[in-house]
């Protein structure tokens, strides 16, 4: 029988997501693709160092002791636009920190976004800004991981992620209201429509195979007194009350819960994310992630109206 991924999480992740790579695309972009090829053959055996997703990505595959070894629960796909033999340094890497990352897809100089449907991913992500964009114009739930100066916590076991609400769990019908016509007629259309249901955002799903984890850790809770959950969601969002009772309805709509909820009202999300410490947090607006991502791994989705 095929090896199927249809009952997992599935995540995408480019190298430049998972590891440091700043030196070698600078020998790339300065000296070209022969020099770059060279520079990959001669530190083969050079371990890269952690990129900006490599706390999430090693606390998420942790997560598979919750489930069968020959079964995990999730899968961490690479999806690289290097060729095999340029990959190769990234395997080595991934296998030198004993990450359980066995399947990978190498496309010379092409994004292979493509993918992500037939590989029932929920999320993708990547540094390279043209391809997160091209993803997410398709339509697929995609986001560019920034610089960022966080130093992670090898002692701290949980794995915190925080979302974004409209423009990223939900789509972004109300923030254009917001944009177009005001704060009043916002917070209006939202108490008009406070029992309607919210459109899904891009990642609408990966937050819900992220709840399917959560509950997974609900049951061992039963069975396992000493078990301590691990995996908490939290929404950081620049809606306050009353709007945030529309995002809450959305929420129980779809099914899908989150373990914290913080409505800023316009709050600068930093001084947030700076006590709640996520392993990353997704914003569709890049003036809110240049302040967290000071302190926090964060993820731009480029989707909607303000991206465009």
């Amino acid at each position: 029988m095929p090896y199927s991924l249809q009952d997992r999480l599935v995540i995408g992740l480019a190298s430049s997501a998972l590891f440091d790579l700043a030196e070698s695309d600078a020998i790339f972009r300065t000296d070209g693709e022969e020099a770059y090829r060279e520079y990959q053959e001669l530190h083969l055996d050079d371990r890269l160092n952690p990129g900006v997703a490599f706390p999430f990505v090693q606390r998420l595959l942790s997560l598979n002791d919750l489930g069968d070894e020959d079964d995990p629960l999730i899968e961490v796909i690479i999806l690289s636009r290097n060729d095999p033999d340029t990959g190769l340094r990234v395997m080595n890497s991934i296998e030198a920190y004993g990450l359980p990352i066995t399947r990978a897809i190498f496309m010379q100089g092409k994004s292979p976004y493509k993918f992500m449907p037939a590989l029932n991913m929920s999320l993708f992500l990547s540094a390279n800004d043209r391809d997160v964009r091209e993803a997410v114009a398709a339509n697929l739930p995609a986001g560019r991981v920034l610089d960022s100066t966080y130093v992670d916590d090898p002692a701290d076991h949980d794995l915190r992620i925080a979302f974004d609400f409209d423009g990223v769990i939900a789509d972004d019908g109300s923030e254009q209201i917001f944009q177009e016509s005001g704060i009043e007629q916002f917070r209006e259309h939202e108490k008009l429509n406070a029992a309607t249901p919210h459109d899904p955002g891009l990642l609408r799903d990966f937050l819900a195979n992220v709840n399917k984890i959560q509950r997974i850790e609900e049951e061992r809770c039963n069975t396992d007194p000493l078990y301590k959950r691990r995996v908490h969601a939290s929404i950081v969002t620049a809606r306050n009350a009353p709007a945030h009772r529309r995002a809450m309805a959305t929420l129980k709509s779809w099914g899908v819960t989150v373990n914290d909820a913080f409505f800023l009202g316009g709050v600068d999300k930093s001084l947030v994310t700076s006590v709640l410490k996520p392993h990353i947090f997704f914003d569709d607006q890049t003036d809110h992630l240049e302040r967290t991502a000071l302190m926090t791994p964060s993820v731009h989705v480029p989707f909607g109206a303000m991206n465009l």
